[in-house]
């Protein structure tokens, strides 16, 4: 630096010394000066210029330098000691380059075998050629993932770094944990079932079901309040709800050793609301997950998060109710909306079976005694009941059958639509007309599906009852009417009833029996009803088949169908229904070919085993004792392999 300056000193004196000389050679006129005094002023001028301009040029110098090979050199052995783990990938998912940190982190003292990234860390390398993060568990430690793409040297390179986070993760983990759920238990049926117990063993019970609560409670650090006989509310961490569902509710199966008058074993109803952002919402989820395991037939848990319901139990038949100022109270409320709508359409589920078409049927016969116009809205293309609807169309004052399309087109702002058989939107015979209509009504008995209809005026659904049928009979009877319903409406009522119950031995209880006799005191025949079910004998010889080549797997029958025609579902249900009978057999499958590659199940059981699980997992649903589900883009050997795959797997749970 004093070097520098020193130069410039000199030469600024020499540029001065020069202009002097120069005036005096002005005076004295002499060319030899004047050369001299020139090249004298020249370099003066060039070294103050340098020394001007030297600073710029020596920066943009160096500038070029740093970009090139020698910066590079640098900057690799930079991220090569650099404290995250980086990795330079090819775009075919081979690993490239990676620094020292990458090196004793993700592969130790010796080299992979592998040498794409995806087989050793099992990232997902597309997602990161996306810019995506991701997160990444490896051995007790969290890493957040970033890929950065680039080119160089002709080479599409993907750099990936490595932040550690464990810390960050855990803490987010400690706060989720931490976080406050909601859970309503309720003993199924409390009043039913203790009606005619002692007092002495209604405290007994009482003791019984809070050692059991208690004893769930245990090692959770949370709170339990009983708010009614047969209710309780309890506050846990999240951290212990995820251990108890682990453990599948073990609740549900200490509950059932529990037993009144040594033969009713008590069950519980779950409902638990976590993952929401107070515990007003919580409370709220665990009311939606009651009513969703109340509606499923209790005796089971549900879990209500952001994503959906998870189901704990349900292997138990549901309680029947003997009271029945609900049906009263239902009716009173129907029989108004009826009565102030301008018509009402009756509609079922599609391809209609006895109880959906008998139901409607049973409804319309009850409407046309208030002098209303009904319409039963069925595609009879699809339907499975097409007898007892040529049936009814024969009889003295016949129902009114009208298909979907002209159904939708007849809706006014007052009409009235009443669902029978199910409650679930997907399998509406028509979802149009349930958008079009303003006011809607529901009466179901199959256990409640997530894809309930939510915006029913009445929403009327007894998962322990064994048919629609059963519920619209006992409905009609608390109508005020001037008469019975006619003989024919009764016949149908009948008819639903027998085929949800396979001729009274499935899912009947008290109330199925006198709704029964309700209908043969107001004139149904058991022999028409008898007729509904005869078949040609093709069908017979095809049914036939379908049974002969069953096979046993466990305790379950699957049988897969071969041909494929118009009957070959209705064939399907009635072969399940056969094969119950089957020695040893406790539950039973018939696989067939549905239109567009899609592969129908029909699945039934005599109560051990609830084949609405099992059918859930494959998509579809149904009740405890009869389900069913449609499997699209597969064939029947795919369908079968994946049954089988749902039944090992319920066997290795021990589920029922």
């Amino acid at each position: 630096m004093k070097r520098k300056k020193s130069l410039i000193l000199i030469s600024v004196v020499s540029w001065l010394i020069s202009l002097l000389i120069a005036y005096i050679i002005l005076i004295k006129d002499s060319e030899i000066l004047y050369a001299v005094i020139g090249i004298v002023i020249s370099l003066s001028s060039a070294v103050l210029a340098f020394f001007q301009i030297f600073p710029l040029f020596h920066k943009t110098y160096y500038k070029g330098q740093l970009s090139g090979e020698n910066v590079e050199s640098i900057g690799l052995a930079g991220l090569r000691q650099i404290s995250i783990p980086i990795v330079l990938v090819q775009k075919n998912g081979e690993i490239f380059w990676y620094n020292d940190m990458f090196y004793s982190v993700f592969l130790g003292k010796k080299s992979p075998k592998v040498k794409s990234l995806e087989e050793l860390l099992h990232l997902d390398f597309s997602a990161l050629q996306k810019n995506q993060e991701l997160i990444l568990e490896f051995e007790d430690s969290s890493y957040r993932v970033n890929g950065d793409t680039f080119q160089e040297n002709g080479l599409d390179l993907v750099a990936v770094q490595f932040m550690e986070v464990t810390e960050l993760m855990q803490l987010q983990s400690d706060y989720e944990d931490s976080k406050p759920c909601v859970l309503l238990l309720v003993i199924d049926g409390y009043d039913d079932v203790l009606q005619y117990s002692k007092e002495s063993e209604k405290a007994q019970v009482s003791a019984e079901v809070e050692r059991v609560l208690e004893t769930f409670m245990t090692g959770t650090n949370g709170i339990l309040r009983k708010i009614d006989n047969d209710m309780f509310y309890a506050v846990m961490e999240t951290r212990y709800l995820h251990n108890i569902m682990q453990d599948k509710f073990k609740i549900l199966d200490d509950s059932r050793k529990i037993l009144v008058n040594g033969r009713i074993h008590i069950t519980f109803s779950i409902g638990v609301g976590f993952g929401a952002v107070s515990l007003e919402e919580s409370e709220k989820y665990a009311r939606q997950s009651l009513d969703m395991a109340l509606g499923r037939g209790g005796d089971q848990a549900a879990v209500k998060t952001e994503n959906g319901f998870i189901f704990f139990g349900g292997v138990s038949k549901g309680v029947e109710k003997k009271s029945k100022t609900k049906i009263r109270s239902v009716a009173q409320a129907l029989q108004e909306l009826i009565e102030n709508s301008d018509q009402v359409f009756l509609m079922g589920h599609r391809f209609g079976d006895l109880d959906a078409i008998g139901s409607a049927c049973g409804l319309a016969g009850a409407i046309h005694m208030m002098h209303k116009d009904s319409y039963i809205v069925v595609n009879q293309k699809n339907c499975l009941a097409m007898q007892l609807i040529e049936k009814m169309k024969n009889c003295e004052l016949p129902p009114k059958f009208i298909e979907p399309e002209k159904a939708i087109e007849q809706v006014t702002e007052n009409s009235l639509l009443i669902i029978v058989d199910t409650h679930n939107k997907d399998i509406l015979e028509s979802i149009d007309l349930y958008k079009a209509c303003k006011y809607v009504a529901v009466i179901d008995h199959h256990r409640k599906n997530v894809n309930f209809i939510e915006d029913a005026v009445i929403f009327h659904h007894e998962p322990y009852a064994s048919s629609a049928s059963e519920m619209v009979t006992e409905i009609i009877q608390y109508f005020r009417l001037d008469e019975e319903i006619l003989s024919p409406y009764a016949d149908a009522l009948l008819a639903g009833i027998t085929l949800d119950t396979k001729n009274f031995v499935m899912r009947t209880g008290v109330r199925t029996f006198e709704a029964a006799a309700y209908l043969r005191k107001v004139g149904a025949d058991t022999v028409q009803v008898k007729s509904l079910f005869s078949s040609t004998i093709s069908m017979y010889q095809l049914r036939s088949q379908i049974i002969a080549h069953a096979e046993i797997y466990r305790t379950n029958a699957i049988s897969a169908v071969k041909f494929q025609n118009s009957d070959t579902k209705v064939l399907a249900a009635q072969a399940a229904d056969e094969l119950l009978g089957i020695q040893g057999v406790e539950a039973s499958f018939v696989l067939f070919l549905e239109q567009n590659n899609v592969v129908g199940i029909s699945a039934r059981s005599l109560g051990n085993v609830n084949v609405q699980l099992i059918m859930e997992k494959l998509g579809g649903g149904g009740h405890q004792t009869m389900a069913a589900t449609q499997i699209p883009n597969i064939t029947i050997q795919e369908a079968k392999e994946k049954l089988l795959l749902v039944l090992e797997d319920k066997e290795d749970n021990n589920e029922s």
